[in-house]
């Protein structure tokens, strides 16, 4: 019970003061006498001051205690752990200079002031109105100065604690029912915030009265409405309480929280010590999985994710509902084991109690200050309200000003630790999941020798495993593959294995991350990774965007989170079925290197977290860092680096920029210089923009994006064959560069081999692997073809460098598809003195190569033997190529675009087509029958869509008008 002193009695500091609640059978009324040593005597123990308890024991046999309280002002009196829910008497002492005297407060209690009766008549409730009003505003200056709300809701449930029992006392006298009132929801938590709702039951054993239901508890409604208080009354039976609500579930859960205010005390005992635990302990598996679906049901209303730009700080996910659902699920969950009522408080798992229990203050603190100011019951956290609540450090352990992205930081990373609690759900499952698991893990399709999957989460088979860095990483591996969630067990087990500091560097931690990466789910992998501290573990960069807010309407997510959403749409674009999406996931699926860009994706926006104004710069230098942990290939570095310094090019081209003006194309592929940078900047954008909140990437946004690649690809494929390399010996940078990294090079040959040969080719190739063609360009004097067969990561590489002669391209495809291989990319170039560079690309569909490396020399030297003539490779495809028996799925339209304008000296040729084995060598034939030869070709695989480009030219002049129709019409009809 709360009171306080009359104004006009002093206030004196280190002095006693104690509220004693005396509950006789029969109503006493008190006369306060002028001892000093007044005795307090009502069939309870005597205390007097100086002296020492003495008991003094009623005609029942039963004696308590009064335990005098010690506090600092007089205005925070405190009262027995003992309070009785009937109130008939009230004391307040103060004790001074070793003196005992009563006090009279002229609103120290509504009972000293207002009898029962006047009470049950009306004319005592604005007493309790004024007392109420008063009390009201003491818990408020308190919580103002404090902001501890946990302190103010536990207070003013306390305060209507006392009303109810007021207001009962009086209406109790005009009824002859049996009835106990108890607290239910929030209010039987003792979690009052200011304008909440005031759940009440009346319970009785069997039904009221018409008398009591019409009469007296309206009437007490009434007066706690009077107090400007919302009640929500519901009347129940014992038999009511004890089933299972299937069409109100909500009344069984808060029934869990019941607590006794006043009244027939036996009648409540008997609800929770018996019916409450007998139905929870029959029902607890379809309570708690109804429990669960509602839960999703409310996370599906809020877009199933913590971050929003205005949270309401109750029903989001990672809000207060949240960690009461998992209190309901530890507490049904003990429940079902013992079949009583725990002890003590309501518990969540022990090893989350500190974050959680802090996550939950800081909430309750905010939750206080968003009614006071509203004067509602309004959980949303307003932009203005933000900026309130960082003004006046709520919920902060300092209390002091912070500006409001940061202290949205501090909000965001609470709701982090409440949405944690979600792991709880593993851990409530009915007794005999220990055995269920055995079972399950045995059935489970997923599981194998180091996980178990129940229930769509990861258990790990040894608990210690983790500690080897190859199984954690294999865990979040096995995340990234299937999509599912780990167990609280795992993931603590998991926080365990790093805080002993594992030394990750044994592990190749390219290898490992980038598989990671590239998988469908790698969204939630690293998720997971970063809540549980393995993410900054490994790059301690991330730490600058840790629930970094970007404080405007327009960015929903934090930073880091923005980066989690960034790579999911790129991978979501495999799954997508818009004819938006379809184009952008045909570009994906022509990507060589997607683990680049989803490491570019991660780190980004780095550089957001870190002092400056342009936060390219911090971006760029924390990848430096990453990138050496990670010991990237310089030409793995070089892309990602493009990446990162460029990715707001596109987005500034399509808002700022003239996208139609030949020149803006021309400045943009200036920038991007080759297909592949182009294809990965494009994706990038898209995922960019389109994780800056939902509605970011508009339709328009979209298509100008779109316009943007098209017009791009297109420039940088037609414009190859008229940018060739003019090289200078050492004037050229790309020469000195090559030289510099081997150097047995002569540069003056170096300059010859390179003079004629596409920009292209020094923009998409590595220094060393120019210094790799140009050792076989000196090898090739001795007149045989050079070839070099490479496995790479899902595909082999073939590169071939030999004299121009006729069907080169074509036999070679040819003997490729012999073979049964895929051909995923190919280029062609030649230099000014005849020597053709060709690489292919593709993949071994037989498996082929890889279970027989033996086989490489022979496909080698069968390729060799075409070349020259030894083997008739038509007649090879003939025999061993089978058209398909089936159509495809999916029809693509083939078209074909002839084009004298974009090259100076060549006939450019664009052909999409659905792919299929064979078509490369079918084009190719087609161009060796008409004669025409192949100056660049720049072959690519997007999906199930072929999309070749061609220079050509017969007789070092570009196509004839008849000739380009006599190629159009052969290529159609393939």
């Amino acid at each position: 019970m709360r009171a306080s002193i009359n104004p006009s009695y002093p206030v004196h500091k280190n002095n006693f003061a104690k509220v004693f609640l005396i509950q006789p059978k029969r109503i006493m009324r008190w006369t306060a006498p002028g001892d000093s040593r007044y005795c307090a005597f009502a069939g309870r123990r005597l205390v007097t001051p100086g002296q020492q308890e003495s008991s003094v024991t009623t005609g029942r046999g039963r004696s308590r205690c009064f335990h005098v309280g010690h506090r600092l002002e007089l205005q925070d009196p405190t009262f027995p752990d003992f309070c009785s829910s009937r109130a008939h008497a009230r004391i307040c002492w103060e004790v001074t200079a070793r003196s005992l005297r009563i006090l009279h407060w002229s609103t120290a209690t509504a009972a000293s002031l207002a009898s029962r009766y006047d009470i049950a008549q009306g004319s005592g409730i604005p007493v309790l109105q004024q007392f109420y009003a008063d009390q009201s505003a003491d818990i408020r200056k308190q919580f103002d100065q404090s902001h501890d709300g946990r302190a103010a809701v536990h207070a003013r449930s306390d305060l209507i604690d006392q009303m109810i029992i007021e207001l009962w006392n009086a209406a109790a006298l005009e009824t002859e029912d049996k009835i106990s009132v108890a607290a239910l929801a929030g209010y039987g938590r003792q979690q009052m915030f200011p304008c909440s709702d005031v759940d009440l039951m009346f319970l009785s054993r069997t039904p009221l009265s018409q008398h009591s239901q019409k009469q007296v508890i309206p009437k007490m409604c009434q007066a706690l409405w009077d107090l400007h208080l919302r009640v929500s009354p519901t009347v129940r039976t014992l038999d009511e309480c004890g089933k299972l609500h299937r069409d109100n579930t909500e009344f069984n859960v808060a029934l869990l929280d019941c607590r006794h205010i006043c009244g027939d005390a036996e009648l409540f005992g008997e609800l929770q010590s018996g019916v409450i635990p007998g139905s929870v302990r029959r029902e607890a598996l379809e309570l708690q999985h109804r429990l669960i679906d509602l839960t999703a049901d409310r996370h599906a209303k809020y877009g199933r994710t913590i971050f929003h730009l205005e949270p309401n700080i109750k029903e989001c996910p990672g809000g207060m509902r949240d960690y009461h659902v998992a209190t309901w699920l530890t507490l049904i969950s003990e429940i079902e084991k013992t079949g009583n009522w725990p002890s003590g408080s309501h518990r969540v798992s022990p090893t989350l109690t500190e974050t959680a229990h802090a996550a939950f203050d800081f909430l309750c603190a905010v939750r206080c200050f968003l009614h006071y100011q509203q004067g509602r019951d309004l959980n949303t956290l307003t932009y203005e309200l933000q900026s309130e609540a960082a003004a006046a450090g709520i919920g902060l352990k300092q209390h002091v000003e912070t500006h409001p992205a940061e202290w949205m930081r501090q909000y965001f990373r609470h709701a982090r630790s409440i949405q944690r609690l979600e792991a709880l759900f593993d851990e409530i499952r009915p007794a005999r999941s220990g055995l269920y698991r055995f079972f399950e893990s045995r059935k489970a399709r997923l599981s194998n020798a180091d996980f178990s999957v129940v229930d769509g989460r990861v258990f790990l088979r040894q608990l210690s495993s983790v500690e080897d860095p190859g199984i954690l990483f294999a865990l979040f591996e096995f995340i990234a593959r299937h999509g599912l969630k780990l167990s609280g067990e795992t993931e603590r087990c998991v926080e365990a294995a790093l805080a002993k500091a594992p030394q990750l560097s044994e592990v190749l931690l390219w290898r490992q991350f980038r598989q990671i990466l590239v998988l469908p789910h790698a969204g939630a992998a690293l998720r997971a990774m970063h809540r549980l501290g393995l993410l900054i573990y490994l790059f301690p960069e991330f730490q600058a965007i840790d629930s970094r807010v970007i404080r405007d309407y327009f960015h929903r997510y934090t930073v880091d989170e923005h980066s989690f959403v960034a790579i999911e749409n790129v991978h979501s674009l495999r799954i997508s079925a818009g004819d938006s999406e379809r184009r952008f996931r045909e570009i994906l699926e022509g990507v060589e290197h997607p683990e680049l860009l989803f490491l570019a994706i991660l780190f980004h926006d780095v550089g957001k977290g870190m002092p400056g104004d342009n936060h390219l710069d911090g971006s760029l230098a924390a990848l430096e860092s990453v990138s050496q942990r990670l010991q990237l290939e310089r030409r793995e570095y070089e892309v990602v680096r493009f990446l990162v310094a460029n990715h707001l090019r596109m987005s500034e081209t399509i808002l700022r920029r003239d996208i139609f003006d030949p020149a803006v194309v021309q400045e943009l592929c200036n920038a991007i210089a080759t297909t592949e940078n182009l294809k990965l900047l494009t994706l990038l954008t898209y995922a960019d923009i389109k994780a800056v909140n939902p509605e970011a990437l508009t339709p328009w946004k979209a298509e100008m994006l779109w316009q943007v690649y098209v017009s791009s690809f297109n420039y940088l494929t037609r414009s190859v064959d008229d940018q060739r390399v003019r090289a200078q010996a050492a004037t050229e940078p790309h020469v000195a560069e090559i030289t510099a990294l081997a150097h047995d090079l002569n540069s003056d040959s170096l300059s010859k081999f390179l003079e004629g040969f596409p920009k292209r080719y020094l923009l998409t190739h590595s220094p060393s692997e120019i210094a790799s063609h140009y050792h076989a360009y000196e090898r090739l004097k001795s007149g045989e073809a050079q070839i070099e067969i490479v496995g790479r990561n899902g595909y082999f590489e073939l590169v071939l460098l030999t004299l121009d002669r006729p069907a080169l391209f074509t036999t070679v495809v040819g003997m490729l598809s012999s073979w049964g291989m895929d051909i995923l990319k190919a280029e062609a170039f030649a230099n000014q003195t005849g020597v053709v560079l060709d690489t292919f690309r593709f993949s071994d569909r037989f498996c082929t190569l890889e279970m027989n490396p033996g086989e490489i020399p022979r496909l080698k030297r069968q390729i060799r033997d075409a070349i020259s003539g030894e083997i008739n490779v038509s007649d090879l495809m003939e025999k061993k190529f089978q058209p398909l028996a089936k159509s495809p799925k999916v029809t693509i339209k083939p078209r074909v675009h002839i084009d004298d304008r974009s090259s100076s000296h060549s006939t450019l040729l664009e052909l999409t087509a659905h792919d299929r084995p064979g078509l490369l060598y079918d084009i190719g034939s087609v161009l060796s029958e008409l004669r025409c030869n192949i100056e660049v070709a720049i072959i690519d695989t997007q999906g199930h869509t072929a999309v070749d480009v061609f220079y050509l030219t017969r007789g070092g002049t570009k196509l004839e008008t008849t000739l380009q129709d006599q190629l159009q019409t052969a290529l159609l009809a393939l």
